[in-house]
């Protein structure tokens, strides 16, 4: 009986033994982060001079003493000559050591991009409307308040305001603005350009002596189904690049063609929306045949290149492996 004991005994033990052994073992507790603090000076990049010294800095950091320098107007960059700091960026990950020193530059009173957006589109719509309606100290006073007896007036006032109340729509429930604001300056150079193109074509659309296009009926029809199909396919390409990017994002990608025909544009350019745009504005010389808006579509056309370009050069610098049959805004063109 004592034998047997003992071996239970041994037995008892070895298994409290094998528990034992087998229990995790607690884990050494973990070493507090290192704390990291930044001494940031801040130069006025025109003066050089010394504007504020900043201790214990440790990630990010704004210029609010004065309530005039909201974050919004102010462009801090490492250099004179380099490109502003993003938002997104901190201490840590630019190139610099525990001492930094900062060029700032007020960027001036700001506008949100909605506000800019939202005036540069009320204003030719009401402005071309004026014109459409032959209001008192435009024309002739024997105009006054009259109608066009030509068809194809009605149909481009149709068409021009169709185009610009899209646009506001698009404004307020489509666009996500990456960027926040623009400056204040901006929107009298915009509407300046967007209001007195829209009254130049306006006046000669709408005038009483205004003849038709050369070709009737069938060049109306023509330029009326190229207007109709690219300002759809604008549309579409808005809402692709919207879902493109979720709410309040800023991480960028490669946009490509979704199920909605009018997005497969976007094998062949960068910027279809702008291909669109340019399209629109073409129809809708076609269907009016008026010098002024032939004027407007070349200007718009040089402008949207230019943003086209820019647009399709970011996207081969950030994507390696951006699809390389795409040109900016005009298929194997340009």
């Amino acid at each position: 009986m004592d034998v047997l004991a003992l071996e239970a005994k041994s037995v008892n033990g070895a298994d409290a033994e094998k528990k034992s052994s087998s229990r995790p073992k607690p884990k050494p507790p973990k070493k507090a982060k290192r704390i990291v603090y930044f001494e940031v000076e801040i130069v006025d990049l025109k003066t050089k001079e010394k504007l504020l010294l900043l201790d214990k800095v440790i990630k990010f950091f704004s210029i609010s003493k004065d309530p005039k320098w909201y974050p919004a107007r102010q462009s801090l960059r490492l250099d004179p000559k380099a490109k502003c700091l993003r938002d997104e960026e901190i201490l840590q990950t630019l190139p610099v050591g525990t001492t930094a020193s900062f060029y700032f530059r007020d960027l001036g009173p700001q506008l949100t991009w909605g506000t800019v957006f939202l005036t540069e589109c009320v204003g030719p719509l009401i402005i071309y409307l004026m014109f459409y309606f032959h209001l008192p100290f435009i024309y002739s006073p024997k105009y006054d308040f009259t109608s066009s007896k030509h068809w194809v007036v009605h149909l481009a006032c149709i068409c021009h305001s169709f185009h610009y109340i899209k646009r506001i729509l698009e404004t307020m429930f489509v666009h996500r603005i990456s960027h926040g604001t623009m400056p204040l300056k901006n929107i009298f150079k915009n509407c300046g350009y967007y209001w007195c193109s829209a009254a130049w074509m306006a006046y000669y659309i709408n005038h009483p002596l205004y003849t038709t296009p050369y070709y009737g009926q069938m060049q109306v029809n023509a330029g009326l189904y190229v207007f109709l199909f690219c300002q759809i396919g604008n549309f579409s390409i808005h809402v692709a690049l919207r879902n493109l990017k979720p709410p309040g994002s800023k991480t960028k990608k490669i946009p490509f063609p979704t199920k909605n025909p009018f997005t497969w544009m976007f094998w062949l350019v960068s910027c279809p929306n702008y291909t669109y745009e340019v399209g629109s504005w073409i129809g809708f010389t076609v269907m009016t045949q008026c010098v002024p808006v032939a004027f407007f579509t070349l200007v718009a056309f040089i402008q949207m290149t230019v943003w086209a370009k820019g647009k399709h050069g970011s996207y081969l610098k950030e994507f390696r492996d951006y699809p390389t049959l795409r040109s900016s805004i005009l298929p194997f063109i340009l």
